[in-house]
């Protein structure tokens, strides 16, 4: 799972009332009510921001906080400028306030504020967007055939990519991944505290046991050095792969196979997701296999499955986008075909009387 740096937040932690200290006291009630390790790492990110923030306003107590100042935050996470120059996306806007609505109600709960200032905030309109990126089934096969089979390294790597086309799982969900979670008589991963602290069962081909099968019996054993992590995925130092690691590993992959498209790893999740869906896969067995909570999650993929629509539409519809070679005649409703062009070099008759 992702980490992040535990920075000092700012302001006076002894200070029951301060912010700094309340949004520790939140982190803690958090923690104690199971909400996922990675949920309270970016609350305390986010939150801490927000704190930054009101420090330079000169703003430390949770009383002092009001209504306007949150509408004013509001603002300021929409104008603002990553050190790419680019906006905040309306997800991570939305994200951002979600958490401070959810601390300042909790405080509130807590009679620690006498009223929540975020209670009537409003937040931004939830965008529909696509994948940017798929992969088609061929360019699969050329990044899957990119690995050194000849290096122990290569054959790990294949089998990771093996099993994240296979599986269609997050990246962290594939390092996570344990010996004991893997069962061939029923062909199926165990994901542990995946995202939101769930675990779920994911199918997985044959060919992608095949090939973990053999990193298994002749790499693995090397790199575990006579260690006894469970991890399955393991690095030359018999440890399990940072996050960022692997995604560098899968983008030089990708760039070997002449594939200038961006998200690495999450690329093979948004490809199996869009491939079973053009293969006839209904919608709620995609939802399944990713872990979406929510079916409205999933359903972006059916958008990006456009060569499944175009095949229904040239079956169905009326004005269909060709004409049927088994019709023996062009469509009444087609523009008439007009004569080819002749070129000025086919000789003189091409040319018009006079010339």
């Amino acid at each position: 799972m992702r980490r992040y740096f535990r920075k000092p937040i700012p302001g006076d932690a002894t200070d029951p009332q301060s912010l700094t200290a309340l949004l520790e006291r939140y982190l803690l009630w958090m923690e104690t009510h199971h909400y996922a390790s990675e949920t309270v790492s970016i609350r305390r990110l986010t939150l801490g921001k927000f704190i930054l923030w009101c420090h330079e306003r000169t703003v430390t107590q949770a009383r002092e906080v009001t209504r306007e100042m949150t509408e004013r935050y509001q603002r300021h996470l929409f104008y603002y400028r990553k050190r790419n120059g680019e906006p905040l996306a309306v997800s991570s806007q939305t994200h951002w306030l979600i958490g401070l609505r959810g601390w300042f109600s909790w405080m509130a709960e807590e009679a620690c504020i006498e009223e929540d200032p975020t209670r009537k905030m409003l937040l931004p309109c939830r965008e529909q967007r696509l994948p940017r990126h798929a992969l088609s089934q061929s360019e699969v096969e050329a990044v899957l055939a990119q690995p050194d089979l000849a290096t122990p390294l290569g054959l790990r790597d294949r089998a990771m990519l093996e099993t994240l086309y296979s599986t269609g799982l997050r990246r962290e969900e594939v390092l996570a991944l344990h010996l004991s979670d893997l069962d061939r008589q029923h062909g199926t991963l165990l994901v542990r505290r995946g995202k939101g602290n769930k675990d779920r069962f994911v199918p997985i081909g044959t060919r992608a046991l095949a090939w973990i099968d053999k990193y298994l019996s002749e790499v693995r054993p090397a790199l575990a050095q006579d260690s006894c992590t469970p991890i399955l995925f393991l690095t030359k130092t018999g440890r399990a792969m940072h996050p960022n690691h692997f995604s560098a590993e899968v983008r030089e992959y990708l760039e070997k196979a002449g594939i200038a498209k961006a998200r690495a790893c999450h690329l093979f999740r948004h490809s199996a997701a869009t491939l079973m869906l053009e293969g006839g896969a209904d919608v709620r067995y995609i939802q399944a296999m990713l872990g979406h909570t929510s079916l409205a999650t999933t359903q972006i993929y059916t958008h990006v499955s456009i060569a499944k629509l175009r095949e229904v539409h040239e079956k169905t519809h009326p004005a269909r986008l060709y004409r049927d070679p088994d019709q023996g005649a062009q469509d009444p409703g087609c523009p008439p075909q007009s004569a080819s062009p002749r070129h000025p070099d086919d000789g003189d008759d091409a040319r018009p009387a006079g010339v």
